[in-house]
């Protein structure tokens, strides 16, 4: 078993104003410092034109990447896997394409989009992901899976601001979401609802009974994108409960279905951009990812869906990461 690097803060608790966007003070030991805290890099400015939009959307990307590793490895648990093939799905929605702010969250205002992480073992993930995007202190990331802290293995709505739902058992993020975007509904509101699902997720009947509900109410302002990354744990999905025809099924329950690169955020931001779908139907995102995406000893092994790096492992997913950021610095000079 891989054990934890966690070190004592001299207070025991993180400063004061590190406990930005958590609904209790942490008091707790903390993670092993990473070799350089993530950036807020927050939305995407306004006026940025579609390639300034990418660069800040793939330099995200990266950030949580990178981060998120270091995380689990210092934490010794994880689900790292099937956290980097979301990573470029949940800076594009935070950063540019929902109506969302930190700002928001804290009033609570109700015309804000909701996103609901259905696969909530990819918990890490979104926590990077708010702290990129300023709705987390990024030092809090130290705290995660600690005694106590918010930063809990699944997302709970009771411990963190930005996050909506509590998920973790699956195929229960889904049927939330229709539920949330129903109320929009009677609501009159134009907020829209989004839902991140794990393809070996899809194995739930309870995914189904939702679909058919979302696609007989006509719910145009619900999308759910699927990380089809192929793989769940111990096996592929294909060898376990195999999916296929997967958008026919999904047209078939009155779905919209668009099939995107789940790892390019311009794919993304153009099947996001579309929604309300002009039919009046549901959007259904079938990403087409890979695990692990991009460490190569990573991507695409099922190993990794909750295997932890050591730390050689951990030196070489960052090594390969900082190529891709200076490939990103290098294309915006």
């Amino acid at each position: 078993m891989t054990t934890s690097n966690a070190t004592v803060h001299p207070s025991g608790v993180l400063p004061e104003d590190h406990h930005r966007g958590l609904r209790h003070r942490i008091d707790t030991t903390l993670l092993a410092e990473p070799d350089r805290e993530i950036e807020v890099l927050g939305r995407v400015p306004d006026g940025a034109t579609r390639e300034e939009t990418l660069q800040h959307l793939r330099r995200a990307a990266t950030e949580v990447r990178r981060r998120a590793i270091q995380t689990v490895g210092a934490a010794g648990a994880g689900h790292i896997g099937g956290e980097l093939s979301i990573a470029d799905a949940l800076v594009t929605l935070y950063l540019a394409e929902m109506n969302i702010s930190p700002e928001q969250v804290e009033a609570g205002d109700p015309e804000r989009d909701r996103l609901v992480l259905s696969k909530g073992h990819a918990a890490n993930a979104l926590y990077t992901a708010l702290a990129v995007g300023g709705y987390v202190h990024p030092q809090a990331l130290r705290t995660f899976l600690q005694p106590e802290s918010m930063l809990n293995g699944h997302p709970a709505r009771n411990k963190i601001t930005a996050v909506e739902a509590n998920t973790g058992p699956l195929g229960h993020g889904l049927p939330i979401a229709v539920g949330m975007a129903l109320a929009a509904r009677l609501d009159g509101s134009r907020r829209r609802t989004f839902v991140l699902l794990g393809d070996g997720e899809l194995q739930e009947g309870s995914n189904w009974e939702a679909f058919m509900t979302a696609g007989n109410q006509g719910l145009d302002h619900l999308v759910a994108l699927v990380d089809r990354n192929r793989l769940q744990q111990g096996a592929r999905v294909a060898d376990t409960n195999d999916l296929e025809p997967l958008a026919d099924k999904l047209r078939a329950f009155g779905w919209e279905v668009v099939e995107v690169d789940g790892n390019d955020p311009g794919a993304l931001l153009d099947a996001f951009g579309a929604v309300p779908a002009s039919s009046g139907k549901p959007t259904f995102v079938i990403a087409h990812t890979d695990k692990g995406y991009p460490v190569s000893y990573m991507r695409d092994d099922v190993a990794w869906h909750h295997k932890v790096p050591g730390p050689d492992q951990v030196a070489q997913a960052l090594t390969e990461l900082d190529t891709i950021l200076a490939t990103i610095d290098r294309d915006n000079s």
